[in-house]
């Protein structure tokens, strides 16, 4: 997921995304780490990536049960996350690390009929990036929207965004990750390799990662 938030809004939001939204999505079965990463380019962006046991977890009843049932502080919080774009996503192809001192997310979608050619491109970068210098993972996601009615929390925010494909890179050193953007993963490239017009691309420093273990 990614949005928004105001920098009047950021001390309260933290303190409730770590205290007890973090605490409360850990709590559902299925539910493995939670990282939450903020712009490293000095936006006001925020970038939030839950990792599941399974796909299924996204319709399971007691997540749906959290989603439709917002805490009083959510219920506060969750008008302020602006701009959200949210991807309920199946991993497509996924080596190393998911949690890195900085990350480099790609928001994409591939051009009529290239589907193939640009999972391919983006295979071969996959097996190949984790093991260059300042690199340590990289994953492919791609959205699939479950069978679900809208829930409380989304008609609280209003219209989510959907990101189609996703691509994540993580690593320690943000010249590398900003190398990469600037070449392999620039809109000229992901067009040669069969990406539609338009990715959107941000840089973002972790903020706070935490595992069920760690709520305990």
């Amino acid at each position: 997921m990614w949005w928004n938030m105001a920098a009047d809004m950021r001390s309260e939001f933290e303190d409730w995304h770590s205290h007890e939204h973090f605490p409360e999505r850990l709590a559902i079965p299925g539910f493995r780490r939670a990282s939450r990463w903020t712009s490293a380019t000095q936006d006001d962006s925020v970038f939030v990536m839950y990792e599941l046991e399974s796909y299924e977890i996204l319709s399971s009843r007691a997540y749906l049960s959290s989603l439709n049932a917002p805490s009083p502080w959510s219920t506060r919080m969750m008008p302020h996350h602006r701009n959200m774009v949210r991807c309920q996503a199946r991993v497509l192809e996924s080596r190393g690390a998911a949690v890195a001192r900085q990350a480099l997310t790609m928001r994409l979608s591939p051009a009529p009929g290239r589907d193939d050619e640009l999972r391919a491109a983006l295979h071969s970068l996959v097996e190949t990036l984790p093991m260059r210098p300042g690199l340590t993972g990289a994953h492919l996601l791609r959205h699939e929207t479950p069978p679900i009615a809208q829930t409380t929390e989304q008609k609280i925010r209003g219209s989510d965004q959907v990101a189609d494909w996703v691509f994540v890179v993580l690593g320690y050193d943000p010249g590398a990750l900003d190398a990469l953007a600037s070449t392999e993963l620039a809109k000229s490239s992901l067009a040669t390799s069969g990406a539609a017009p338009g990715p959107i691309s941000g840089r973002f420093a972790l903020s706070s990662s935490a595992t069920p273990a760690d709520m305990a």
